[in-house]
């Protein structure tokens, strides 16, 4: 038959332009569509040759083979699969002007998901190869055909088909590098590309031997040829599943757990999913690369698939490997995919399930390294909101260490009768949590509360209310009401509004305090502040700030502690000078005690310094 020369519609341009620099980012991803092309090839000739044996008893070795020519500047990818007649051929590599691109480009419509469809119909994956050649030539024959054809094209405006009588069983796509792209057309370099992209390609990938003479001719498979996560967990043993690790994720250290996990059905996929033993340098910077190695039929996809685990597990490393994701899929399109959406939910559920099953002191390892961020789960997953409830881990009053590590049902299984809350106290450090007056009523009735020191903590706890229907309650805010108190409350207590001292000290203070009452959960400190339930607390105001947030005006309220001596001194003061200096040095020594700054530093020395000298006469 004679040559033809088919001409792309006007678009064509366009659309290559397109497809080459809209859809892929990093050139050498050419070199991984070609060879996914080659294996589907195989695939299909596999099938076909279940049914007609003949078609490949002439060459029976399934390979794909890469070579490359430095001087000529060109690289080739041949395969022995089913190959192309001269329609098909037309038809497959001429798709663009087939379907027409005027339609194709009319029919976008900037809705991520459904525009990779439409792409997923144009051979997107052969057109790649226009990154890195000014001219790609198909030489291809159908498995049972005598004759072949040749298919070449600039990527203009035609290409250009004729007969290829010599043509092998198979494909073989031969690219005249562009001159920018030279780099390529070496042996290390297309090694490099093979490995990190097709390693685990079903199909060897061959190139011929790097050394001399009759080595070089010996052809050596550059692939591994098998995917550990596509064999059964009964033949991988635990030391391949740890080398694995080390090579997905760079990692010097083993793993500290990992699931191997395959789901068929609706969505075909299988993950292999691990848990590092300590926190990557850059956990904190949420906006660093993280997710899973996507893989889609045994063909490397892409690095850091963020997609498939929310932020908050963004310490997971390992691979998952879909059956039903096209091959051309890109990150913007990950985003909004249905089976991603699927595949997430459960792999999140993989994830919280396989550390729910940790022993304690493997579990408070990993509490040590990643519990802030399972806290932001807390706030980001709410359809996983119990189950990572159950997870969280705290100090409390309970333990004496602050290595302890209590969990709500823990602390759940230890309420005393009569309790209702579930008490917590947020603080800079173990150290202030523990000796915060806010505790001290807490402490005496022997009901324990939990110590909040990291840095979310003030955030994170803004998400949780409740446990297992027990309430939370932050011991520093609003009314300490404890079941003792209905029993030991002093009928002749004056309320806050007709307390002479109460009153007495509000005046002395002025616009500081929100009100002065008498407190229930003092019994060793003199005083302390209390903010209301909605309040924002020294720490909020600390991280608001960082972020350049202006926080809402609050004024706390002082809780004085009667039977204090000092407290009984400051009542029997007649100075009225003497009792406001008392009064305010009360209040700025309770707010440095809630690591408050002093907003007027120099007065506080000041009045201490008056009393100190009123003291020595």
């Amino acid at each position: 038959m004679a040559t033809e020369t088919l001409g792309f519609q006007t678009e064509a341009k366009q659309l290559l332009h397109l497809m080459i620099h809209a859809l892929y980012s990093n050139r050498e991803i050419f070199l991984r569509e070609l060879i996914s092309n080659a294996s589907d090839a195989i695939d299909k000739l596999r099938f076909d040759a279940l049914s007609d044996a003949a078609l490949v008893a002439d060459d029976p070795d399934f390979k794909i083979r890469v070579e490359f020519d430095a001087d000529a500047k060109t690289i080739t990818v041949a395969d022995n699969g089913v190959g192309m007649t001269r329609e098909e051929l037309i038809a497959n590599l001429g798709t663009i002007a087939k379907s027409g691109t005027a339609e194709f480009l009319d029919r976008l419509t900037g809705e991520a998901q459904r525009d990779a469809q439409l792409i997923g119909q144009f051979g997107v994956g052969f057109y790649s190869a226009f990154m890195v050649a000014d001219e790609v030539a198909v030489e291809t024959k159908r498995a049972g055909a005598e004759a072949g054809t040749r298919w070449t094209s600039k990527g203009e405006d035609e290409f250009t088909v004729e007969d290829a009588p010599d043509a092998p069983r198979g494909a073989r796509v031969t690219l005249k590098l562009k001159g920018d792209a030279h780099e390529f057309a070496d042996a290390f370099r297309l090694r490099q590309i093979v490995r990190k992209y097709s390693d685990h390609i079903g199909v060897p990938v061959v190139m011929a031997g790097e050394g001399e003479g009759d080595d070089a001719a010996e052809e050596e498979t550059v692939n591994a040829a098998t995917a550990l996560w596509t064999r059964s967990r009964s033949e991988v043993e635990d030391d391949e599943y740890k080398a694995f690790y080390k090579h997905v994720s760079h990692d010097y250290e083993e793993p500290l757990c990992w699931s191997h996990n395959r789901v068929e059905g609706k969505h075909e996929y299988t993950s292999l999913i691990y848990v590092p033993q300590r926190a990557q340098f850059d956990l904190w910077n949420r906006e660093s690369p993280r997710g899973l190695k996507l893989y889609v039929q045994r063909v490397f996809i892409m690095d850091d698939a963020e997609q498939f685990l929310p932020l908050y597990l963004r310490f997971v490393r390992g691979v998952v490997d879909s059956n039903d994701l096209p091959l051309n899929i890109s990150r913007e399109t990950l985003q909004d995919n249905p089976s991603v959406t699927t595949m997430r939910n459960a792999l999140t559920k993989r994830v919280l399930d396989m550390l729910g099953k940790l022993d304690a002191d493997d579990y408070g390892k990993f509490w040590d390294e990643f519990g802030q961020a399972m806290k932001e789960g807390v706030a980001e997953d709410f359809g996983n909101r119990d189950a990572i409830m159950k997870l969280l881990r705290f100090t409390s009053t309970a333990g004496d260490s602050d290595a302890q590590r209590v969990s709500l049902a823990d602390y759940a299984g230890r309420m005393q009768e009569g309790q209702e809350h579930i008490y917590y106290i947020v603080a800079d450090s173990p150290a202030a949590a523990r000796g915060s007056p806010h505790l001290e009523a807490l402490k005496e009735r022997g009901i324990e509360a939990l110590l909040l020191t990291d840095r979310i903590d003030e955030w994170f706890m803004s998400f949780v209310h409740e446990f297992d229907g027990k309430p939370l309650k932050d011991a520093s805010r609003g009314d300490l009401k404890l079941a003792e108190d209905a029993d030991e409350k002093d009928e002749d207590a004056p309320a806050p509004d007709d307390d002479a001292l109460c009153k007495r000290i509000a005046d002395a203070l002025g616009e500081r305090a929100e009100s002065v009452r008498r407190s229930t959960r003092l019994t060793d400190s003199p005083a302390c502040l209390v903010l209301a339930e909605g309040d924002v607390s020294e720490q909020m105001r600390r991280i608001m700030a960082v972020a350049g947030q202006a926080p809402p005006e609050s004024k706390p309220r002082f809780e004085i502690n009667p039977a204090h001596p000092l407290v009984e001194k400051l009542d029997n003061e007649p100075d009225e000078d003497r009792f406001a200096d008392f009064a305010n040095a009360l209040f700025d020594q309770a707010s440095l005690a809630e690591g408050r700054p002093l907003a007027d530093a120099a007065g506080y020395v000041r009045r201490i310094q008056r009393l100190l000298l009123g003291a020595a006469t």
